[in-house]
């Protein structure tokens, strides 16, 4: 993997980490198209790049996760982790499998974009608008929603925010909920990896230098993302992020369904 790339694949993720898309499903895409080796390098750069991602929103609600007089905030991130944390450790094997199947990203991006044309149908009369007003049940039941996005091509934000709206959340509230829970889930996931894998970083300045970048470029570039989406999200709901969806993956399954090779 050269700079170029590497730049590339991380504004990839800092663009759609939040976005209700599938930063996963993207990165393998973008992969695949610029002909990147699937090697454990890549493979680790790509979930390890989203710690930048995710380090946008500490920064960006640094109050929120800095105020340590309500303790009752970090017990909901908690409760919501748990079920990704416990399903992600029995399911590696099968989750890692999936990642490399096209056809499931370009059917979850397909299916996932048909979901979001009637969300804000479905889940109508909100009446908490903010995370205080959460209990601790709605927050691991989010929790389990998020854990859709362990296939490739469902959206970790889609999943979360559906969640939230589920549990009579506003649109914004289930949003930002979902940009909180990213951080651990994210933080914990990266953790596992670099644990896993440290010996392709600590084992060379080349591509130690690239995650760096690599982080350095997604943390920039979600800072644009999470108020972009926030705009979007207020103004036009997720039908828009729905028809993108369903033309992105309707692309991937004509060109799987036509012999075209996606090596993911």
């Amino acid at each position: 993997m050269s700079i170029v790339e590497a730049i590339i694949i991380a504004i990839v993720e800092g663009l759609t980490e939040f976005l209700p898309v599938s930063s996963t499903g993207h990165m393998i895409i973008v992969s695949s198209l610029m002909g990147i080796n699937e090697d454990e390098f890549t493979k680790m750069f790509e979930v390890c790049i989203q710690l930048g991602a995710i380090l946008a929103v500490v920064v960006l609600y640094w109050k929120k996760f800095f105020n340590f007089s309500k303790p009752a905030f970090y017990i909901k991130l908690f409760l919501g982790v748990l079920p990704a944390l416990i399903l992600g450790y029995l399911f590696a094997e099968q989750i890692d499998s999936l990642l490399e199947k096209p056809e499931v990203v370009g059917l979850m991006l397909f299916l996932g974009g048909i979901v979001l044309l009637f969300v804000d149908k479905w889940f109508k009369n909100p009446v908490i608008d903010s995370e205080e007003k959460m209990n601790y049940f709605q927050a691991i039941r989010i929790g389990f929603y998020q854990c859709l996005a362990m296939i490739p091509g469902v959206s970790r934000s889609a999943a979360s925010i559906i969640g939230g709206m589920q549990q009579k959340l506003t649109r914004n509230a289930a949003a930002e909920f979902s940009f909180f829970l990213a951080v651990p889930t994210m933080a914990a996931v990266t953790g596992y990896k670099l644990l896993k894998s440290h010996e392709l970083v600590t084992g060379s300045m080349e591509n130690l230098k690239l995650l760096l970048i690599g982080n350095a470029v997604a943390f920039v570039v979600a800072m644009i993302a999470i108020k972009f989406f926030i705009d979007t999200l207020k103004k036009f709901g997720f039908r828009v992020w729905g028809y993108y969806r369903i033309v992105v993956g309707a692309i991937i399954l004509g060109a799987y369904f036509m012999g075209y090779e996606l090596e993911m």
